[in-house]
């Protein structure tokens, strides 16, 4: 087995949820991904939906446990002394599918190895296996750390906070999209002034969404009660009434992993054509949303394809973007948000 050392970290990261075009909608979950030689380990699978076993919304015994076997201190739950390393965003059930891999001592180090997609309690590494995925060895001490940060009295950050503030004009609008958020997992509060909010309340929002009717004094008061409870706050100014938009909105906001750590990093359009960049090698999905003379929303995908690293220009039927216009790009994980311009 090969003797050269992989680098181990654990990174935030985010599977953004969603009202989708077709009328459903995805789950958001927040989780710690695995970094391997300075880049997530899940971009180097396929364009997979998946997330660690380090979520942040998992019940602490079970998220203890499942650190305790990374740790190889509690047993392999798989046969084959097999781990989950990313598993279905919406369930736990194996049956859905997940990436399994073996992991061991190897004297002081750690290895994984045999990677595989795995849908059963054994592995067909022969028919499934992840080839040139692995084998990654770890040094064990710095491994060990690494994934200690998140037991119960270490030193890692506190889990993203996943309730958004939402202030507007149009009640029927805000109770609509409050209901949207909480369906994908996402709290949501109403209000129409921030001001009178206890401090250690405010500090519980990770979002504020402005409706397009709220002026910049009021905007401006908000801005400042959390500056004074010093909440590091994300600030979503709602392009339109328009539910799906606006829980793409608030999920970008939400997002908090690195940028050069998400697959889609970029989205402008106008008339005609959309320019996308990836970071990876990904499946990119672009919804068009249009309101017409009588603020009637029209909804149409205008593109669906899997893109390759780099900066990329998609032509756009016009007719789906005229007038008052967005487009929706979405991926595996991240979404963004564009209005048309011109």
């Amino acid at each position: 087995m090969s003797a050269v050392y992989a680098t181990f970290e654990l990174s935030p990261a985010t599977r953004v949820g969603g009202v989708l075009a077709d009328g459903g909608h995805q789950v958001h979950r927040d989780f710690m991904d695995f970094i391997v030689d300075g880049r997530p380990l899940l971009f180097q699978l396929s364009d997979l939906d998946a997330v660690s076993p380090l979520a942040s919304d998992v019940p602490p015994a079970i998220f203890t446990t499942q650190l305790r076997t990374l740790l190889l201190e509690a047993p392999a739950p798989l046969a084959d002394g097999r781990c989950v390393i990313y598993g279905c965003p919406e369930c736990e059930s194996i049956e859905c599918g997940a990436v399994t891999a073996v992991i061991e001592r190897d004297g002081d180090d750690v290895v994984w190895r045999d990677f595989a997609w795995q849908t059963s309690e054994t592995a067909d590494l022969e028919l499934n296996g992840y080839r040139g995925i692995g084998p990654f060895r770890f040094r064990g001490e710095a491994y060990r750390a690494e994934l200690e940060r998140l037991l119960p009295d270490g030193d890692a950050a506190p889990p993203p906070r996943r309730r958004v503030l939402l202030i507007g004009a149009r009640v029927d609008v805000l109770a609509k999209l409050a209901a949207a958020l909480r369906t994908i997992g996402i709290g949501a509060d109403i209000t129409q002034d921030a001001t009178g909010i206890h401090a250690d309340e405010l500090l519980g929002y990770g979002a504020v969404a402005f409706g397009r009717a709220v002026g910049e004094p009021e905007r401006a008061a908000v801005r400042a009660a959390f500056e004074a409870a010093g909440a590091d706050m994300a600030y979503v100014d709602g392009l339109a009434p328009i539910i799906p938009l606006l829980v793409a909105q608030i999920e970008h906001a939400l997002d908090r992993s690195p940028p050069e750590r998400r697959r889609l990093i970029s989205l402008t359009a106008s008339a005609g054509v959309a320019h996308v960049e990836v970071t990876s090698t990904c499946r990119v999905q672009l919804v068009a949303y249009r309101l017409d003379r009588l603020y009637r929303t029209h909804t149409r995908e205008v593109f669906d394809g899997v893109l390759d690293p780099g900066e990329h220009r998609i032509p756009v039927d016009g007719r789906a973007v005229r007038g008052r216009s967005f487009l929706v790009g979405r991926t595996m994980g991240g979404v963004v948000v564009a209005p048309v311009v011109g």
